[in-house]
């Protein structure tokens, strides 16, 4: 009997242990939860906005009750049905562009990585990494510089022959969903590059040191090894990237949207900001902005799914 009692009183004693290390991992996540609770749950009290005609500068319950009346104007309505469409054209059509060009951030982490010279590594990185800190409205002076019609880049091409005229590509509608993306790719391509930056550190060494003793070049380690290694990382951020599939944001296309491309550079969220602050029609663009959450969720909660049928992984 003695030796029962003595192991019960140790997994006794083990216990408030186990506890308090909980209690420890909680409190350390407990920030980032109220946080997310704050700017994220919180928030969403403004969906009941999208219920009522609210006004400007009167109380929400002092406002018609109309209950899903904004809803249904959204699609019942030929000129509302029309913008829509064309605006999710907009936006889908942006992101579809950007989706091709998705790998570049992983395939330009593993060009950092085969750099010998680690000064001339964490030189590139902080110059690639730098203008994602950059403001839209900064990078469209800059692009206003060189390419509008008397800008640098424009009076070289003409110098060239490139081109006959000078031309004002902040004005033009030509091809403004790949100068989106493109621009897109440009600022954020280091900073994206950061997560396989760091998963590429996570590989084992010994894996490349077994390959080279077999024989594997360079080229080969990257192919068979590599890449590999970080496509479960990019598949996850694929997903997670699929559910914001509608968030655009506001900067960039209302920093370079103008009345001459309008009709190709609003997207839906810039759609929601023109309607709700441009026209004062507040609740009209809660309920635009409520139908494009359920889209994301329906779209991350589908490529979840798919990935974890097909790949036997998935976010959650």
């Amino acid at each position: 009997m003695q030796p029962k009692q003595q192991a019960v009183t140790a997994r006794d004693l083990r216990r408030p242990k186990h506890k308090w290390d909980d209690y420890k991992v909680f409190l350390l996540a407990l920030p980032a939860i109220a946080i997310v609770i704050l700017f994220r749950y919180i928030p969403l009290w403004g969906w009941s906005f999208s219920l009522f005609q609210y006004k400007p500068g009167k109380d929400l319950f002092d406002c018609n009750f109309v209950g899903l009346q904004n809803f249904t104007f959204l699609f019942n309505n030929p000129v509302m049905r029309k913008n829509l469409v064309r605006v999710l054209t907009n936006t889908f059509g942006i992101h579809m562009l950007g989706y091709l060009f998705t790998p570049l951030p992983m395939l330009f982490a593993i060009f950092l990585s085969e750099m010998k010279s680690k000064r001339y590594q964490k030189l590139v990185q902080s110059v690639t990494t730098l203008p994602n800190f950059i403001s839209w409205v900064i990078i469209y002076s800059l692009m206003n510089s060189f390419f509008s019609a008397s800008g640098v880049a424009t009076k070289l091409m003409i110098q060239l022959g490139i081109v006959d005229q000078g031309f004002n590509l902040m004005t033009s509608d030509d091809h403004v969903w790949l100068y989106m993306v493109l621009l897109q790719q440009w600022k954020s391509l280091g900073w994206s590059a950061i997560i396989y930056f760091a998963s590429i550190a996570g590989i084992p060494q010994d894996m490349y040191e077994a390959a080279m003793i077999d024989g594997a070049n360079r080229m080969q380690r990257i192919w068979y090894i590599t890449i590999p290694s970080l496509i479960p990382t990019y598949f996850v951020l694929l997903i997670m990237s699929i559910g914001n599939f509608l968030n655009t944001g506001v900067d960039q296309y209302l920093t370079f949207g103008n009345a001459l491309n309008k009709q190709f550079i609003e997207v839906l969220d810039l759609y929601v900001y023109n309607l709700g602050i441009g026209s004062g029609q507040i609740s009209f663009s809660v309920a635009v902005g409520i139908m494009k959450s359920v889209v994301a969720l329906v779209l991350f909660s589908m490529a979840n799914f798919a990935s974890k049928k097909i790949r036997g992984e998935s976010v959650f």
